[in-house]
Formats: structure tokens, sequence, C-alpha cells
């Protein structure tokens, strides 16, 4: 069974970067750059994701002798992560625009 997971700002923007293009994988720098988050904060995140069954990773398979770099852990959004983060960022937007009264008017 998954953890819950609480979804703060730093996570929000984490979701938003896998969100760009959800059936991608993606690894570390390429994370780091899309949310602005620096490795101290973006892998506990992602750890995190990993607990809770929002995020899938896996290690890529090269050699880093003939590719010239270390093999990347790459991650991507599970199905399930791709419904909660869709729910969790349209959530946070409600909220946002409530707090900055922007919300849309509901009609009858």
């Amino acid at each position: 069974m998954a953890n819950p997971l609480r979804v703060t700002a730093a996570v929000s923007k984490v979701l938003a970067a896998f969100l760009e293009d959800p059936e991608a994988d993606r690894y570390g720098l390429d994370l780091m750059r899309a949310s602005g988050h620096p490795s101290g904060t973006l892998y506990p995140i992602l750890l995190r994701l990993q607990n809770a069954g929002w995020v899938e990773a896996y290690w890529e398979e090269i050699d880093p002798v003939a590719a010239g770099r270390p093999a990347r852990r790459y991650y991507r959004l599970t199905p399930d992560g791709q419904v909660r983060a869709r729910s969790e960022i349209a959530a946070l937007q409600a909220q946002l625009n409530r707090g900055l009264g922007t919300a849309k008017p509901q009609t009858a």
C-alpha cells in the first residue's frame, strides 16, 4: 500500500515538471532544471513520491565507459501518480485563485 503524501509547494513544482510530459522518463538533472530545486531538495522529494507510489524509478542500462558518463536513474509518474498529480496541482491552483480573489463565479 502506498504511503500518504503531503503535497507542499516544493513537491508541486516537481509534479508540475513531470506533468509537462507525463509519459517521459526524467532524470535528476533534468528535473532539477525543470523544478528549480537543488539536488538536496529534489532527491528527498523523489524518494517520497516513490514511497507513495506516485513515481517509479530505474537505472538505465549502459556501459559508462562507452557512454562517457555514469548511468542515470530515471523517474516516471505511475498511472496513479499522473491522476493524483493532476488532482493536487488543480487543487493548489484553486486554492491560490481563492486566496488571490480570482476564483471564477459559479453559475446556476
